[in-house]
């Protein structure tokens, strides 16, 4: 550990101050980012690197579709369509993702 402590910690840093050149050189370090992490990720590339949003977002729902073992066909359709909608409707978008990841226990 260096004196900045953990990349995790360095990671979560950068993700507070909303710093997406350095959440990507810390996410770098790890070797796997949370999935609710990996969301927060997404609303900063929405936010400063539009262009690569929709990739960003078909990365989180694929995680998603994977990682929620007992996700229907109905949650993963509801995931994109919450990612669809962030960028014009960010509050009702997230409470719903946010609302997946908490029934499907994914932290």
């Amino acid at each position: 550990m260096t004196s900045q402590g953990s990349a995790y910690g360095r990671f979560r840093r950068a993700l507070e101050r909303g710093n997406l050149q350095l959440v990507r050189a810390a996410a770098g370090e790890l070797p796997t980012i949370r999935l609710d992490d990996a969301l927060r990720v997404c609303l900063l590339i929405r936010d400063h690197d539009p262009d690569r949003y929709e990739r960003a977002a078909l990365r989180w729902v694929a995680r998603f579709a994977v990682e929620a073992r007992d996700a229907t066909l109905a949650d993963v359709q509801a995931a994109v369509a919450a990612l669809a909608r962030l960028p014009r409707e960010p509050d009702e978008a997230m409470s719903q993702l946010q609302h997946l990841c908490l029934i499907h226990q994914l932290g």
